[in-house]
């Protein structure tokens, strides 16, 4: 059998001063990104709701995403994040979450601060969020269920998605961090970066931080780790990127009625044999 070895993703942001995370929702995708240079792969609820064309509102199973992550890490020598939404119920359905991703190979799991069911942060909706003791106590139920001192517990708050602001946000994290998070995810859905550099400045660098700039692209990487943020993530360019691409590649090929124009910029059949290793599979047979 062919399989790939990977480092924890402890050890991954143990080892740059800036992790950057690409998201995907296949393995393809994963290995694309790690082929880009990324240093991890966030399994984005998101993107693995919409690769199904479901939206990303508790509709899919911890069944479901456990599945897409772990296809996902086996065709990787990164670690991947896996995106766990809300820990999929309460702190019992946690437990049994962490136990079922570390037997997955999974390092790493973010589980969010929403009350269940959960609508995507970007969603027109009443993002509410459950009280900071009792999703306190999911991180602690959490940190007791892992038996590798490796796996990372990332605590994700949801305050400024739900218009409490930055003060919220830093109580809230803050009582992670007592729970035992071994790092937080700030999430903002403002159009500027300011939020976060109010939050990042306000934090004392307790535990790492992890942003997402889907809303604030404009924001650099070297001037996001300047700031503070250990780890940055990509969560959802490449999904919509693939939707463009496919869009344009479709209606072109329907409207001009053949391929040849399209031939020489898209990827040959000798490329995705490589992504799939055909050849060290093949191996395997002579």
């Amino acid at each position: 059998m062919i399989r790939n070895t990977y480092p924890s993703f402890r050890q991954v942001l143990a080892d740059n001063p800036l992790t950057k995370v690409a998201g995907a929702h296949s393995s393809l995708g994963g290995l694309i990104a790690q082929q880009s240079g990324f240093q991890a792969v966030w399994a984005s609820s998101f993107e693995i709701s919409a690769a199904r064309c479901l939206p990303d509102a508790s509709l899919l199973s911890m069944t479901d995403y456990l599945q897409a992550a772990a296809h996902i890490q086996k065709a990787l020598s990164v670690p991947v994040v896996a995106d766990c939404d809300t820990g999929f119920g309460n702190s019992m359905n946690v437990a049994y979450m962490v136990g079922e991703y570390e037997s997955a190979g999974i390092t790493a799991v973010s589980i969010e601060d929403k009350v269940f069911p959960k609508m995507n942060s970007f969603a027109a909706a009443d993002h509410a969020l459950l009280d900071v003791r009792a999703f306190a106590h999911k991180i602690e139920t959490a940190k007791k269920a892992q038996s590798s001192d490796d796996f990372f517990v990332i605590a994700r708050t949801e305050a400024m998605i739900s218009g409490l602001g930055v003060d919220e946000a830093l109580k809230r994290c803050a009582a992670y961090a007592d729970a035992g998070a071994d790092a937080v995810l700030v999430h903002s859905k403002q159009k500027t970066k300011d939020q976060v550099l109010e939050f990042l400045g306000r934090w004392d660098d307790r535990l790492p931080v992890v942003v997402v700039p889907t809303t604030y692209p404009e924001w650099h990487a070297d001037d996001a780790r300047k700031a503070g943020v250990s780890a940055v993530i990509y969560a959802n360019q490449g999904l919509r990127a693939t939707i463009t691409s496919l869009r344009t590649t479709f209606t072109s090929i329907y409207e001009t009625g053949s391929t040849a124009h399209l031939e020489d910029g898209i990827s040959g059949v000798k490329d995705v044999f490589e992504l799939q290793r055909l050849a060290e599979w093949q191996q395997l047979d002579a």
